[in-house]
């Protein structure tokens, strides 16, 4: 790495990243594209400050999913104890993915007023905190209350993160794009998970599941600490925002676009939430299960960092996307219904489609653009839509659970969730432009 005076210019690497086939696409948007005057890298002044950067922004990465994969691996012990009613569960399901597309649009207006760091900053405490109040549990009122503030915290903090954390990336290591790239996605991924893996032994070593949801504060709590300095130390500049590119309202590409990012996000986010409660009400053990859901996640990592580059190299994306939405669908399916002496097989399907799906959908947003404006409008758009109607994935799996006492019409509803992402995927995998 190279001190930060001698950087690259961000455009000019990427430029080079992209012909090399090292960057991964659609995965590293800037979300300060429009700001004037333009967003500086975060100002650091050795080549250790860099690496003690990176070091950071790879950390957060690692802390924004266990959230969601934690609380879905003692479901059951917490619905036991705390005696939650079933809209409860399937409010804590859904609530934080709604969240991720409703404060999604506010991160590039903080970020404008107080700065990218500052803002990544103060969304890490949020999240540590809301990490902290989840298990507390109220006097008179139990665990309810508290599970839903702390819950609805993480969610926006991790909104905030989502949106500002890969131009961070982007802006900061130029000449490096296609390492800390991959480096931030596979923490994302590995985030969750840990969550899915370590919840259950931590609840079963300590006794009781608030053990398990508490132990995440830790790991946020020491990136707070980390961060602190670098981001106290950035100047303070008020920026303004610009309009240029394309009405990604307005162009039928961009709903495509936006569509299979929905449907996949549907998929996506009720595996975090319902794969390990699914693979529990099929007879499997807390610990087996959260080892599978592990398992299915480290396959999402294998897809996702293969996927985009292939999906580049081909004129338009249309068999690709076909593809990998049916063998998610097909996968989720199977793990709620197919012979349980294959569960091996279907998790791991559904782990390597998964992966794939969510890559080659956020590759869409470089593939179906001409230029970083209308990319970073193309991104916003999907994540604030994408997220906010991809959380209906989570409260119709929920619902239907409720209404039938097991996960079968579920696993009907994946089928058709992937047969739909097939048919948008395709129609958003051609070779045209927003």
């Amino acid at each position: 790495m190279t001190p930060a005076k001698n950087r690259t210019s961000p455009e000019a690497a990427s430029q080079r990243a992209r012909q090399a086939g090292t960057e991964v696409p659609g995965l590293l948007v800037d979300a300060e594209v429009d700001e004037v005057p333009a967003a500086t890298p975060t100002r650091v002044t050795s080549r250790r400050g860099l690496a003690y950067l990176a070091v950071c922004l790879v950390l957060i990465g690692l802390n924004l999913r266990t959230v969601f994969s934690s609380f879905a691996a003692v479901l059951p012990e917490i619905r036991a104890d705390a005696g939650l009613p079933g809209w409860a569960v399937v409010v804590l399901t859904t609530v934080p993915v709604t969240l991720l597309g409703v404060f999604a649009p506010l991160a590039p207006v903080l970020a404008r007023r107080f700065g990218a760091e500052r803002v990544l900053l103060g969304a890490m405490a949020v999240l540590t905190a809301g990490l902290l109040l989840r298990p507390v549990e109220v006097a008179g009122a139990g665990h309810l209350p508290t599970l839903l503030a702390g819950t609805a915290a993480c969610g926006a903090a991790i909104a905030l993160c989502n949106v500002l954390l890969p131009g961070l990336v982007k802006r900061d290591f130029p000449h490096r794009l296609g390492l800390m790239g991959g480096l931030y996605t596979t923490a994302i991924c590995a985030s969750a998970a840990l969550g899915a893996g370590f919840t259950y032994p931590v609840f079963v070593a300590a006794g009781h599941w608030t053990s398990g949801l508490w132990f995440w504060a830790l790991p946020a709590a020491v990136v707070v600490l980390l961060f602190l300095p670098v981001a106290i130390r950035q100047p303070s500049v008020r920026h303004q925002a610009v309009h240029a590119g394309a009405n990604v309202w307005r162009s039928s590409m961009a709903w495509q676009v936006t569509i299979f990012m929905v449907l996949q996000a549907m998929m996506s986010f009720s595996v975090f939430a319902w794969l390990a409660p699914i693979l529990r009400d099929r007879g499997i053990d807390g610990g087996t299960a959260g080892l599978m859901v592990s398992m299915s996640i480290v396959l999402q990592m294998l897809g996702s960092l293969f996927a985009p580059a292939l999906a580049a190299r081909f004129r338009d994306q249309r068999a690709i996307n076909t593809m990998v939405a049916l063998m998610t669908g097909g996968g989720f399916a199977l793990s709620i219904f197919g012979p349980v002496e294959l569960i091996w097989v279907w998790t791991g399907l559904l782990g390597l489609g998964q992966g794939s799906l969510t890559a080659v959908a956020l590759t869409m947003i470089m593939l179906r653009t001409r230029d970083r404006h209308t990319a970073a409008h193309l991104s916003g758009m999907m994540q604030g839509v994408g997220y906010g109607l991809g959380s209906t994935g989570t409260l119709l799996v929920g619902q239907l659970q409720q209404a039938t006492g097991d996960f079968t019409a579920a696993g009907m509803l994946f089928l058709v969730i992937g047969a739909l992402a097939a048919v948008f995927g395709y129609r958003a995998g051609r070779n045209r432009y927003v």
